[in-house]
C-alpha cells in the first residue's frame, strides 16, 4: 500500500501545473497583442521572428506560447483585431452607404487616409503581410488571399445589387468592376508602403472612379 509521502509525492506534477496555470500574468494580454499586429504589419508574417515578437510584445517566448499558442495562432488573433481595429473600413462603407458606387468611393477615400496615417505601419496588413512567404507558410498566404477575394465578391455583390435595383445599367460587369477596384486598392496599399501620401492616393481613388458606369437611364452622379 502506498504511503502518505508516496502519494504527496505522486500529486506534486500535477499540482504544479494548477499552480503554474493558476499564475496570474504579468502583463497586459491586449497590449501585448497590439504590439503583435504592428510587428506583422510592420514586417510581414514571414519575416517576423518570435524574438522580434517577443521584443515588441515585452514579453518572453514561453510567455507568448503559453498566452497566445505558436506563431501561426498569434497571427490569426493579429488579423483578427486588424480587421477589427484598423482594416474594416471598406466593408462598413459598403454596409453603410446606399449605393455601391458610394461605398466604393468612401472606402477608397478612407484607404488614402487610413494607409498613410502617421505613427503606424502604412498599407493594408492583409495585403502585404504574407509577400515574398515560403512554402512552409502557404496555408497563411492562402487565408489572407481568401480575405482578399471576400472582399471584391462584397463589392462585387453591392454592384449586382445596383444592377437589380435599376441603379446602374443592366449591362454592367459586376465581377470585372469589382475587380478592378480590388486592384486599385492593393496597389494603393504598396504605394503606402513605397512612400505615397495620401493626397497622392487620393488623386488614384479619384482616378479610379472615373471608370465607374452612369447611373442606368440618368446623368452621372
Amino acid at each position: 500500500m502506498a504511503t502518505e509521502e508516496t502519494r504527496a509525492s505522486k500529486q506534486t506534477p500535477a499540482a504544479e501545473v494548477a499552480k503554474r496555470r493558476g499564475r496570474p500574468r504579468s502583463f497586459d494580454r491586449d497590449t501585448a497583442l497590439e504590439q503583435a499586429v504592428r510587428s506583422f504589419w510592420e514586417l510581414g508574417y514571414e519575416a517576423t521572428s518570435i524574438s522580434d515578437l517577443t521584443r515588441a510584445m515585452g514579453i518572453s517566448a514561453p510567455s507568448l506560447y503559453a498566452a497566445f499558442g505558436d506563431k501561426r495562432a498569434l497571427f490569426d488573433e493579429v488579423v483578427a483585431v486588424y480587421r477589427q481595429h484598423y482594416g474594416g473600413f471598406l466593408h462598413r462603407a459598403l454596409a453603410e452607404e446606399p449605393t455601391a458606387r458610394r461605398g466604393v468611393e468612401r472606402g477608397l477615400r478612407e484607404a488614402a487616409t487610413e494607409y498613410t496615417l502617421p505613427g503606424r505601419p502604412r498599407g493594408c496588413l492583409v495585403v502585404s503581410a504574407a509577400l515574398n512567404i515560403s512554402p512552409a507558410s502557404l496555408e497563411v498566404a492562402d487565408s489572407l488571399r481568401e480575405m482578399r477575394r471576400a472582399t471584391v465578391r462584397q463589392i462585387a455583390g453591392a454592384i449586382r445589387a445596383d444592377i437589380a435595383s435599376g441603379e446602374l445599367p443592366g449591362d454592367t460587369a459586376a465581377d470585372a468592376l469589382a475587380g478592378y477596384i480590388g486592384a486599385v486598392i492593393h496597389g494603393m496599399s504598396q504605394q503606402a508602403r513605397d512612400g505615397a501620401q495620401r493626397t497622392e492616393l487620393e488623386a488614384v481613388a479619384e482616378l479610379a472612379l472615373k471608370v465607374w458606369p452612369g447611373p442606368a437611364g440618368g446623368t452621372a452622379r
